[in-house]
């Protein structure tokens, strides 16, 4: 077992362990080349030992295949070492929680959730079977499926999938999860499939929607409604049909499957009722065409005249009205009209106002935001429009400047980082607003700081360097992060101040070696740091609140160390060179 510091293959340092199997140790490691973190898979090789070498032989089958496969929700493996008496396997470092982490903690997920995650999960079932030969995963379950920081999933644990034999007539061994495996991957029942998987990911959502494990007891997968009557029948017809028994009534494809997600409603048996009810009207009308359009021209006018006022007296409440009471009656705003945008802007200042915004408003407030601006719904609103991009940088601020991280995401800008760059990219990626929204220029600074976090600190989508022009671009948006900071208007400025500085100083100590091995200015470096002391300084008399005081303090507490720290740095780089 490697030990804390221990450098594997010269390059690996080892941090921490991070998970263990039954005969394996996950361990957290620095890439000392890179300086970028990875999750490394230790299995030590046991002489005359058949059960290890089953173990040892599956590693390096699911290592080689992994390294063939390229999807966002997918881990990544980057490096295979196959040492006398060990292996280790070098795979991307997946932060977040686990599906069934959340589970256990919240009970049943939001439907319009679940349905966002079902896409996702089925675009990268659907890649998988796409490959030549298709690989089948065989083991979807909650327990396997990561929630990363910004919110998007990704799959882990890739030991017992398998590339498709086509002339496989059944598998001969029986696995995957009971409760979540299809029975075809209980050896003897046929070879498992795309259908397989399909089944899995519908268990998988039955236990996601409905809170109910369907490896324990009853034991049965009953119609989501039985536990929550208020879900879509839809949604049941989906989970129902991924789930039969007999693969051959189940979706046959995830292309299938996605297609009846992204239109769940049309499924609903409402809707049918509805669209049925729809047709006798029609045919009843017809005869009094004319009537019944001036009276439905009368009634929409008046309609829709109520329902406009309503909507602004919803999004009007009183100032003394009470917390629970203004996100309660802007949610009714958003019932009324969802892609007009204010009710959103007003819920998010409501969380400001409380003084909290954090995992539960974020989930709270991304249900409202996902039903309306994604997936299927995208064409409905106007992502050209001015007040769009207002929406999205109010969030993305209040992500970067205010979000409150828990204590599974850690305390920091990177985590803040991630959730608010989707919202900075909404508005960067078009065009029009780059004349016509007025704070297209910080945006801007914000999504290049977001985007930096993205593809460098996280451990990684990117396994190069930042550039020199790359890291030159980076001080030029700290610089306009800084000077942006001091427009801030918060009842808490102060502290959101704070905080970032403490961020930025880390971002730049994190990246110092980096730095100096490719040439940025030292001068660069302590000119930002020294306009983050100055600027704490400034505000120092304004701080009343102790956790404000506390990060104060930290800060200059460490700018001697962190000052020296850079000219160590630079004197050293200049040595070995």
């Amino acid at each position: 077992m490697a030990q804390r510091g221990e450098l594997i293959d010269n390059k690996y340092e080892v941090l921490m362990e991070i998970g263990r199997g039954g005969m394996s140790v996950v361990y957290l490691a620095m890439d000392k080349h890179l300086n970028k973190q990875w999750a490394i898979k230790e299995i030590t090789k046991i002489a005359n030992d058949a059960n290890n070498e089953v173990v040892v032989q599956s590693l390096l089958v699911e290592a080689n295949l992994m390294k063939k496969l390229d999807h966002p929700a997918l881990p990544r493996i980057v490096d295979i070492i196959d040492n006398a008496d060990k292996i280790y396997v070098v795979m991307d470092y997946i932060e977040g929680e686990s599906l069934d982490k959340i589970l256990q903690r919240n009970g049943a997920q939001p439907q319009e959730r679940v349905i966002e995650w079902a896409k996702q999960l089925c675009d990268a079932l659907g890649y998988l079977h796409k490959q030549n030969p298709p690989v089948i995963y065989r083991d979807m379950k909650p327990a396997n499926v990561m929630l990363k920081p910004e919110g998007n999933l990704k799959v882990i644990d890739f030991g017992i999938a398998r590339e498709y034999k086509q002339k496989n007539l059944s598998d001969t061994i029986n696995l995957g999860t009971r409760g979540y495996a299809a029975p075809e991957q209980f050896g003897g029942k046929g070879q498992t499939d795309a259908r397989t998987d399909i089944y899995c990911l519908g268990a998988t959502l039955y236990h996601l929607v409905t809170g109910q494990n369907p490896a324990e007891e009853p034991y049965e997968m009953y119609p989501i409604r039985t536990w929550n009557p208020s879900l879509s029948a839809g949604l049941e017809y989906i989970i129902e049909k991924c789930t039969k028994a007999n693969p051959d009534e189940r979706y046959q494809s995830c292309d299938e499957l996605m297609y009846a997600l992204e239109h769940y409603n049309e499924v609903d048996d409402d809707y049918r009722n509805r669209s049925k009810r729809k047709l006798r009207a029609f045919i009843g009308v017809v005869a009094m065409s004319v009537a019944a359009l001036a009276v439905g021209i009368t009634f929409n006018l008046l309609k829709t005249n109520e329902n406009n006022q309503n909507y602004d007296k919803k999004i009007s409440v009183s100032t003394a009205t009470s917390y629970d009471e203004k996100i309660q009656t802007y949610k009714e705003a958003i019932e009324l009209y969802p892609y007009r945008t204010d009710a959103y802007i007003k819920i998010l200042e409501a969380y400001d106002a409380n003084g909290q915004f954090g995992e539960t408003e974020s989930m709270e407030f991304m249900s409202l935001y996902n039903s309306a601006f994604s997936g299927s719904n995208k064409g409905k609103y106007d992502s050209d429009g001015i007040e769009f991009a207002e929406l999205n940088y109010k969030i993305g601020t209040m992500y970067l400047l205010w979000y409150t991280t828990s204590e599974m995401e850690g305390d920091s800008l990177r985590v803040r980082a991630l959730k608010a760059e989707p919202f900075f990219a909404n508005i960067v990626s078009n065009n029009v607003l780059e004349t016509e929204f007025k704070d297209y220029g910080i945006v801007k600074s914000y999504y290049a700081l977001c985007s930096f976090y993205k593809n460098y600190v996280v451990s990684s989508n990117n396994v190069k360097e930042p550039t020199y022009e790359e890291y030159e671009s980076l001080l030029i948006t700290l610089k306009e992060c800084i000077n942006n900071l001091d427009d801030y208007d918060s009842s808490d400025k102060a502290y959101i101040k704070l905080t970032v500085y403490q961020s930025l100083l880390n971002l730049l100590q994190g990246q110092l070696k980096s730095m100096a091995s490719i040439g940025i200015d030292k001068a660069d470096i302590l000119s930002i740091m020294s306009t983050i002391y100055d600027n704490s300084e400034k505000i120092r008399n304004t701080i009343t609140r102790d956790a404000t005081i506390s990060i104060y303090d930290n800060i200059m507490k460490n700018r001697n160390s962190y000052t020296k720290n850079v000219d160590t740095v630079y004197k050293n780089v200049e040595e070995r060179n």
